[in-house]
C-alpha cells in the first residue's frame, strides 16, 4: 500500500519562503488542494514528483527518499503539471505510444494501454488527429491519459480540469473515484467543486503553510453558524458587500438574496445557510473587503 510522507519541507527562493516546515502523510484515496495563487502549490508538487529539491526537509515512499529512488520512484508516479504542453505535429495515438516508449513499456504494453487510454478519456474518434488541431480541453484530456501510463501507484495533478467543460469535469471526476481505491491521487485546482465532489481530504495551503487538513465535512463542519443568505434591497445590498465575505448573489423577481460569511449575524433577516466548499474557499483565504488593505 502506497505511503507518501512530506517531512517538514521547506522551499526557500533566497529569502522568500514558498513552503514552510509543511508536514503531511497521504495514503490510497483523493487529496484536493486548496489554496490561492502563490500558496506554494505547485512548488509542492513539483517537490512531491521530484522534480524540485526542498531547502530542507524530505519526502518519503514507503519510508524511502524518493531522491534516493530516482529512477525506482518515477516509474510509481503519474504527473500532470499545469504547464502541460506537447508535440503539434504528433496524432494523439503517437503523442501517447511516445512517452508509454520512456516510461518504459514495449512496444505492445503501449499499443494495448494508448488504446484504452484514449477510450477512457473520449478521444478514441480522434486518435489519428494531430494534437496541434486540438482545442484546450481536448489537450488536457491528452495530459490526463499520459499520467495513467504504465498504471502508476500515484497521481499529481495540478489543474486537470483547467479547459474541461461541465460535462468532462463531471466525466473526470467520476474517472478519479475509480482511480482512486488502490492509489494515492493529489488533485489541485481552481475549481473548488472539483474537490467538493471527489475529495476524500481536503488540504488548506496558504502562504506556504498547511493551515488545516481533514474530510470535507470536518472542514465545512466548522463553518457551521458563520454562512448567511440575507434577502437585501439595492442599497442594502451595496453596503453589505463592502463589510463582509459575499460568496453568492442570488435574484427572484428583481430582488436580491446575498450569501455572506460572517461570525454573527449580519442582519435580523439573516438565516443560516450550510456551508459549502467555496465558502471555506473565502473564508480562509480572502479578507473581508471592510479589512483589505
Amino acid at each position: 500500500m502506497v505511503n507518501l510522507k512530506i517531512e517538514r519541507v521547506s522551499k526557500l527562493y533566497g529569502s522568500f519562503a514558498a513552503l514552510k516546515e509543511v508536514q503531511l502523510e497521504l495514503g490510497p484515496g483523493i487529496y484536493g488542494l486548496l489554496g490561492p495563487n502563490g500558496a506554494g502549490k505547485s512548488t509542492l508538487m513539483r517537490i512531491m514528483t521530484d522534480l524540485l529539491a526542498p531547502t530542507t526537509g524530505r519526502v518519503l515512499y514507503n519510508g524511502r527518499d524518493i531522491h534516493a529512488l530516482g529512477e525506482a520512484y518515477r516509474d510509481k508516479l503519474g504527473y500532470l503539471p499545469q504547464d502541460f504542453g506537447v508535440y503539434p505535429n504528433f496524432t494523439a495515438e503517437g503523442f501517447l505510444r511516445y512517452i508509454a516508449r520512456l516510461k518504459g513499456l514495449d512496444k505492445a504494453a503501449a499499443a494495448k494501454q494508448t488504446a484504452e487510454l484514449l477510450e477512457l478519456v473520449g478521444l478514441t474518434d480522434r486518435s489519428g488527429r494531430k494534437l496541434g488541431g486540438f482545442s484546450g480541453g481536448e489537450r488536457q484530456r491528452i495530459g490526463i491519459a499520459q499520467a495513467l501510463l504504465n498504471d502508476p501507484e500515484m497521481l499529481i495533478l495540478d489543474e486537470p480540469t483547467a479547459g474541461l467543460d461541465p460535462q468532462e469535469r463531471i466525466r473526470f471526476r467520476a474517472l478519479l473515484t475509480g482511480l482512486s481505491r488502490q492509489r494515492m491521487v493529489l488533485l489541485s485546482t481552481h475549481i473548488v467543486s472539483d474537490v467538493e465532489y471527489s475529495a476524500d481530504r481536503v488540504i488548506l495551503l496558504k502562504q506556504g503553510k498547511v493551515i488545516g487538513q481533514a474530510a470535507p465535512s470536518a472542514l465545512l463542519s466548522e463553518l457551521t453558524g458563520k454562512v448567511w443568505e440575507v434577502p437585501v434591497t439595492p442599497e442594502e445590498q451595496e453596503k453589505l458587500s463592502a463589510r463582509y465575505l459575499c460568496s453568492n448573489v442570488s435574484r427572484a423577481e428583481g430582488d436580491a438574496c446575498l450569501r455572506l460569511i460572517a461570525e454573527e449575524k449580519p442582519m435580523p433577516q439573516a438565516r443560516p445557510a450550510e456551508p459549502n466548499m467555496e465558502d471555506l474557499y473565502l473564508y480562509h483565504f480572502e479578507q473581508p473587503p471592510s479589512q483589505a488593505s
